[in-house]
């Protein structure tokens, strides 16, 4: 415990409320022991776009429906003959 506490850079004590799962513990402390238990690819994979399907579909239902676009110049007549 003690190793991998100081390779977590933090404190033992720490590393124990990290075990029980304290949430006031900081998310960097969360990602230092992963990192030094050579798990942090799994934290990126949590976090990735296409593994949250549900927040994909939040996303989209939030996009306007219509966009419209401002004129930067006022409409010349056109010259139809």
């Amino acid at each position: 415990m003690a190793l991998l506490a100081d390779r977590a850079f933090t404190s033992r004590s720490t590393l124990q409320r990290v075990e029980a799962g304290d949430p006031a513990v900081s998310m960097g402390i969360y990602a230092a022991v992963l990192n030094s238990l050579g798990l942090l690819k799994g934290l990126a994979e949590s976090a990735a776009l296409t593994s949250d399907p549900v927040g994909q579909v939040l996303a989209t239902e939030a996009l306007p429906k219509r966009v419209r676009l401002k004129r930067t110049q006022p409409l010349e007549p056109r010259g139809d003959g």
